[in-house]
């Protein structure tokens, strides 16, 4: 038996109807104006309701169990283009007049064609020596926004009992004050390094790097007793793939292909509380 959850912003009646017809499925619900729960679909027709999906511009999720969200025990997420709509390195790079370049590296990097994501980030952050840190503090002020969905998502989780971890690869700079905001329990990211009020160029300390969200994941697994169905995760460059491997929700947001391909799940067009709608009551 699979459920079907369809979303986007403008979901249409005649769309959902469409889908259902070629999913055969054996009922509609409602979830609201931009989602649908199709009861009980033809497993057959996975293959053909996804290229309509796609087609249509909706985001779809098969379910052979629709569970509540208290039964999960772990919200983890990415930063930069996940929780939040901008990578913050490339606009602290774009303060100094660099933004190009770190961009550039940054784009392959989240492509998988760097695969050594530590060295990418350090020839990044080389390129920012001598950029001060109120630049940062300007970025995170005029430039950095939560993406859609971002809050109720997080709120929906808190208030369910999970345990709410951001790890990225970026900086603490920003993951500390995300912290602070949204009251998440655990953060985790790199520390660049400071002087006289400058960027040396240099990161301290080990880089969390893919295998480093992962870890990480795993160990507030340990300590949660937390079982893979358990664990919602959501990202959206390959050196997001470690983590998102040990989810049960693994969630590729307006991701590249590389983490499309292998996430369970795609929100390609709705906001990151589409999540919510995989859960029942």
């Amino acid at each position: 038996m699979t459920h079907l959850i369809l979303q986007s912003p403008s979901l249409s009646t005649e769309n959902t109807e469409n889908i259902a017809a070629i999913a055969r499925a054996e009922g509609v619900q409602s979830l609201g104006s931009t989602a649908a729960r199709l009861l009980n679909i033809d497993d057959s027709e996975k293959e053909e309701v996804a290229r309509q999906c796609d087609s249509l511009n909706l985001d779809y999720a098969f379910l052979d169990i629709v569970r509540r969200l208290g039964e999960c025990r772990i919200l983890a997420m990415d930063m930069d283009s996940t929780l939040i709509n901008i990578e913050c390195i490339d606009e602290i790079a774009d303060m100094a007049g660099r933004k190009a370049q770190v961009a550039a590296i940054t784009e392959a990097a989240m492509r998988g064609e760097i695969t050594d994501f530590s060295e990418s980030l350090r020839r990044r952050v080389a390129l920012l020596e001598g950029v001060s840190v109120q630049a940062l503090e300007q970025v995170y002020a005029e430039r950095l926004r939560l993406n859609a969905g971002a809050e109720p998502l997080i709120q929906a989780a808190k208030k369910a009992g999970l345990k709410i971890m951001l790890v990225s690869g970026g900086f603490t700079f920003f993951t500390d004050k995300l912290k602070q905001r949204l009251s998440l329990d655990e953060t985790h990211a790199n520390v660049l390094d400071v002087s006289d009020g400058k960027l040396t160029g240099k990161v301290l300390g080990d880089i969390v790097d893919a295998q480093g969200k992962a870890d990480r994941l795993q160990a507030l697994a340990q300590a949660t007793g937390a079982q893979k169905h358990q664990i919602i995760a959501l990202g959206d460059g390959a050196n997001d793939l470690k983590m998102l491997a040990l989810a049960g929700y693994s969630v590729a947001y307006r991701a590249k292909p590389v983490v499309r391909a292998q996430a369970r799940f795609a929100l390609n067009v709705s906001g990151l509380d589409a999540v919510l709608n995989w859960f029942r009551a």
